[in-house]
Parts: C-alpha cells; sequence; structure tokens
C-alpha cells in the first residue's frame, strides 16, 4: 500500500530587510496554511537592484500553491518570464525555490540536503574570501590593512585560524595609502580595462607578502574578476607563473576569450560565478573555459544548482559555491557543497560586520578550517527578525 504526503500550501509571500553595513541583507519569508516558514536569502549588491520588485510582483502568483511543486512553480515561473529570463528575473525564481526547499524539508523535519540526495561529506572545505580585501578597501567596517607587514600578519592569522586556504584580489601598496584595483566595477574608472606592468608587480610583491605569513601550506587564490581583457589576464599569469596559486578566478563575458586565456595559464582557472539560469554555463563547458566551474546558489536556486553541478561532472570539472553573503547563505551554500560529489571547495566571508551574528538564529560553525553541515530541519538557520528590526535597511 502506498502512502502519499499531502503538504501544505502557501499561504503568504514576503519579503524582508536589514541594514549590514556597507551593503543590506535581503531576504524572502514564505508561510504556509501550517504555520511553517520557509527562507531563503538573496542579494541587491552590484547590479541586482530591483529583485525585490520583482519578487513582490512574482508573489500573488505563488498564494495557494503546494509547497512541494517546486519544479512545477519553477516551470510556471520560467514561463512567466520566458522573454526576459536572465538577470533578476532568473534570480528571483531562484529566491523562490530555495525558500521553498527550505519549508518542505522542515515539513519533513529533515535538513535540506536530504531533499539534494543526501550528503557525501559532513565536513565542507572552505576557503577564507576577501581576504584583506575588505580591511583595504571598507577600513570604516573592518580592521584597517595599511602596509605590507600587516598584510604578513594578515597571512600569520589566517594561518592560525586553521584556514587552509585564502581568497584575494589586486592591490597596490606602493602608494601612501593601500589601493584596490577594480576597474571592472569601476574602481577606478578605467574602462579600458588596461593594466600596466608596474601594477602587475605591485601585485606580485603583496602576494609575496601574503605568502610570508601564511607559509608553505595555506593555499593562496586570486580573483582577477573582471578587471583586464585576455591580453592583461594572459600577461598576469605570466608574471605569476612561478607562483604557488592554488587557482586564478577571471571572470569573462565570452567563452572563447576566456577558453584561450586558460589556455595560456600555467595555474588552474576558475569562473561562472555571475551565471544565471543554467543555460547560461552552456557555452563555457562546451569550450572547456576553466577548471573550476563556480555556482551561485542563490541566484540559482539549491536544487538548480546540483543540476548544474552534474553537467560540470560530466565534463570532469569540479565546483565551487560563490558565497559572500550572510550568515543564511552559508547555511544554504553547506547543503549544496555536502550534497554534490564534484565540490572542490567553498567561498565563505570570515571578516564580518559587529552585529553580523545577532541578525541570525545560528551561525556557521568551523572547525579545524572545515564548515559543518548543519543537521537541523531545514536550512538550519533563519534570520532573526527581532533583529532584523533593530537593524532597518539602509535606504
Amino acid at each position: 500500500m502506498s502512502v502519499v504526503a499531502i503538504m501544505s500550501t502557501i499561504k503568504s509571500v514576503e519579503t524582508r530587510h536589514c541594514d549590514a553595513g556597507w551593503r543590506n541583507y535581503h531576504f524572502l519569508r514564505i508561510t504556509t496554511d501550517e504555520g511553517v516558514v520557509g527562507w531563503s536569502e538573496y542579494d541587491e549588491n552590484l547590479g541586482a537592484t530591483g529583485l525585490t520588485a520583482v519578487l513582490e510582483e512574482m508573489a500573488p502568483t505563488l498564494i495557494g500553491e503546494p509547497v512541494e511543486a517546486t519544479e512545477r512553480i519553477r516551470a510556471e515561473l520560467v514561463g512567466q518570464a520566458r522573454q526576459s529570463f536572465t538577470g533578476v528575473m532568473a534570480m528571483a525564481v531562484g529566491t523562490i525555490e530555495n525558500a521553498l526547499l527550505d519549508a518542505k524539508a522542515k515539513e519533513l523535519g529533515v535538513p535540506c540536503v536530504d531533499l539534494l540526495g543526501g550528503a557525501v561529506r559532513e565536513e565542507i572545505p572552505v576557503y577564507w574570501s576577501h581576504c584583506g580585501t575588505y580591511r583595504v578597501s571598507r577600513p570604516e567596517w573592518y580592521e584597517p590593512i595599511e602596509t605590507l607587514e600587516d598584510v604578513e600578519a594578515l597571512g600569520e592569522e589566517v594561518r592560525d585560524s586553521q584556514f587552509s586556504a585564502l581568497k584575494t584580489n589586486i592591490f597596490d601598496f606602493s602608494g601612501e595609502e593601500p589601493t584596490y584595483w577594480a576597474p571592472g566595477f569601476g574602481q577606478p574608472f578605467h574602462p579600458s580595462l588596461t593594466i600596466e606592468d608596474a601594477q602587475i608587480r605591485e601585485l606580485r610583491r603583496y602576494l609575496e607578502a601574503l605568502r610570508d605569513g601564511t607559509g608553505p601550506d595555506v593555499d593562496i587564490l586570486l580573483d582577477l574578476n573582471y578587471n583586464a581583457k585576455p591580453e592583461g589576464y594572459i600577461r598576469i599569469l605570466r608574471e605569476l607563473a612561478d607562483f604557488d596559486l592554488f587557482w586564478v578566478e577571471i571572470d569573462s563575458p565570452n567563452a572563447a576569450a576566456l577558453a584561450d586565456v586558460r589556455h595560456e595559464s600555467p595555474h588552474p582557472v576558475s569562473s561562472c560565478e555571475a551565471l544565471a539560469p543554467h543555460e547560461a554555463f552552456v557555452p563555457y563547458l562546451r569550450e572547456q573555459a576553466m577548471d573550476v566551474v563556480i555556482i551561485d546558489a542563490l541566484w540559482n536556486g539549491v536544487f538548480q544548482s546540483t543540476k548544474i553541478a552534474s553537467m560540470a561532472d560530466a565534463h570532469q570539472l569540479h565546483v565551487a559555491p560563490h558565497n559572500y553573503y550572510g550568515h543564511l547563505a552559508t547555511f544554504m551554500n553547506a547543503h549544496l557543497a555536502a550534497a554534490v560529489p564534484n565540490l572542490r571547495i567553498m567561498e565563505t566571508d570570515i571578516d564580518r560586520i559587529p552585529w553580523d551574528d545577532d541578525l541570525f538564529t545560528a551561525t556557521p560553525e568551523y572547525r579545524d578550517g572545515k564548515l559543518q553541515l548543519p543537521t537541523e530541519p531545514g536550512w538550519g538557520c533563519e534570520p532573526d527578525e527581532a533583529a532584523l528590526e533593530r537593524h532597518p535597511p539602509d535606504e
């Protein structure tokens, strides 16, 4: 005799927001007719402005839908957005999927990873992301870094904290104050995206100071983002050919151009953090444009991200979750990282604003530099709504 579980239906769909220092945190709250609340975190930083408006426009179409019907709901939403299913439209669907997954897991009394096929690992290798980046570029919020001696001390801090890897960006310490080089994001405004030999030499000096602090046993990942053209990336990679790098992260809107860079690179190349939905990964996989596929599960949806990981696995590639958000996002990505066999490593931000931990009901647990998989029903973490009210969003 078969038993069919009848799950609840969606009663309300709401957004929540709070101040997180130099940005706001954003959350989607889906409540069922049984009073179960499913949460997901999303982000409106760096070009995703308007995502809240899209979610609130989609919300009425979800009322009355069964919580377990995540694939059907996704298909309906994709159909509604067919002619513009990229950018914030795709991100909105991923956000809804994630809140539904949390609600479904809570109703069943299981962690979300169980709905993704179960965990293949309970400890997740992570790297300390934006290591030095926030301290240089946002000294009003984090302990500032002013000299290469400070950089070396940061490397020692990472090593002593037992993290096995860190990721950093492009910096120049030749002036009176260190500068963050991110023209791909308009910091500074430099639309040609050229990089000069002197800047590349300064990048090497910075990385050498970091290595002096970490010692030989901490892996260093270098994030070049969108900050050059292929010619510039290749020049940087040649200058750093003898430097021990875990990977070099490069973003490019052109899969073939990225493949050309990868073929010239003495280091593994990671990419694709800004892609959504899953179809956007196809040209990069076809071109074998990277060694590691970075997946943003907040944008794509955690369940859909397992499918992207399978696409990567079919091309003999590892994956790495993109995660520079709040603690809820870290919990969400932990379930993805635990479920996919071809995980390489997971991103996590260690430098935090003073009230960050207060905004959530749980915080990530790191043991010997590894993130511990949550075992509570759902994601294992929620926003603390009272705390959100104490820190209203910066308009």
